[in-house]
């Protein structure tokens, strides 16, 4: 019998691990397929650490991670996926948003030859502006890319053990998850859902989160801002030279009356400073970006495991 691997990634979730668990086991109830239900916890603060021990005690499909620390929303999840054993792996969010009914779905495109299946989100019902702003960057990235990526696509999704084996040779230490899926190659198949407001619990998104995978994903997939950066260079030379040949020249014609002040001196340094400012930033990130993959930390240090 064949095994599906269910991921689910949780920091400070106590009031919605318990209804995630049912749903999912629901959710694959009367299907011809052996299960396992990773949760991975990044060292939770809440009763979420207690809460799995205890499902893990009476269900020995429940595994569980707990990590020595908190290694952030992006490396955690994607060592869990990597630990799967399954056939086929679904990820998929603790906070209930990833609605789990969608997994028969899933399984069943799998079932037809897919070796990637994703949800889309077709609609949302968080915040308007936050949709805007979300499907705004996601339509720019995708036009900066090297890669076709995939708009409203969170990471939810069901992956055959085919694409794990490819993510583990890739060995990225800090990976845009999206970007990869999409960098693979393989046929996508496209499963669209509305995602719910989250229920219980408080976001663990934030403005830093939110930026950080935003600026991963454009440092991973397009050297665009660099481009830009020397073209504005060129671009603002050429400029500043044909200006200041024209105050030249009405100064030599006009000696007497012509005075430049300092405004336009202050104001043009004030912006090319500010310029130089935001594409060292840019350059920055493309730095780290490196240097992250040049030290070869491990994702994460894990602490303990449960029914592995």
């Amino acid at each position: 019998m064949k095994r599906i691997s269910i991921v689910t990634p949780c920091f400070n979730e106590q009031e919605n691990i318990q209804e995630l668990y049912e749903r999912i086991q629901k959710a694959l109830t009367g299907l011809d397929y052996d299960y396992e239900h990773i949760f991975i916890d990044n060292a939770s603060t809440d009763r979420t650490v207690e809460l799995l021990r205890a499902l893990a005690a009476q269900d020995k499909r429940v595994k569980v991670i707990l990590n020595a620390r908190n290694f952030g929303h992006i490396r955690s999840p994607y060592h869990a996926l990597l630990q799967a054993s399954g056939d086929a792996v679904i990820g998929m969010a603790s906070d209930l948003q990833d609605p789990p009914e969608k997994i028969p779905e899933f399984i069943h495109k799998w079932e037809q030859g897919y070796k990637v299946v994703i949800g889309v989100k077709a609609s949302s019902q968080e915040p308007g502006l936050f949709y805007f702003l979300r499907s705004l960057y996601y339509r720019v990235l995708r036009g900066l890319s090297d890669v076709r990526l995939i708009d409203n696509f969170t990471g939810f999704g069901l992956y055959d053990h085919k694409v794990i084996e490819i993510l583990r040779e890739f060995n990225d230490p800090y990976p845009y998850f999206r970007g990869l899926i999409a960098d693979i190659g393989y046929d996508i198949a496209r499963i669209e859902f509305d995602q719910p407001r989250r229920k219980r619990g408080l976001s663990k998104n934030n403005f830093y989160t939110l930026y950080d995978m935003a600026m991963l994903g454009i440092v991973s997939y397009t050297k665009v801002p660099l481009r830009l950066a020397a073209m504005f260079g060129f671009l603002s030379a050429a400029i500043s030279f044909t200006v200041g040949l024209i105050y030249l020249v009405y100064k030599l014609i006009d000696w007497q009356n012509f005075s430049l002040g300092l405004a336009p001196v202050v104001i043009g340094l004030f912006f090319l400073g500010s310029v130089q400012l935001f594409f060292l930033g840019i350059i920055g990130e493309y730095i780290g970006s490196i240097y992250k993959l040049t030290v070869h930390r491990p994702l994460v240090i894990e602490k303990e495991r449960i029914n592995f």
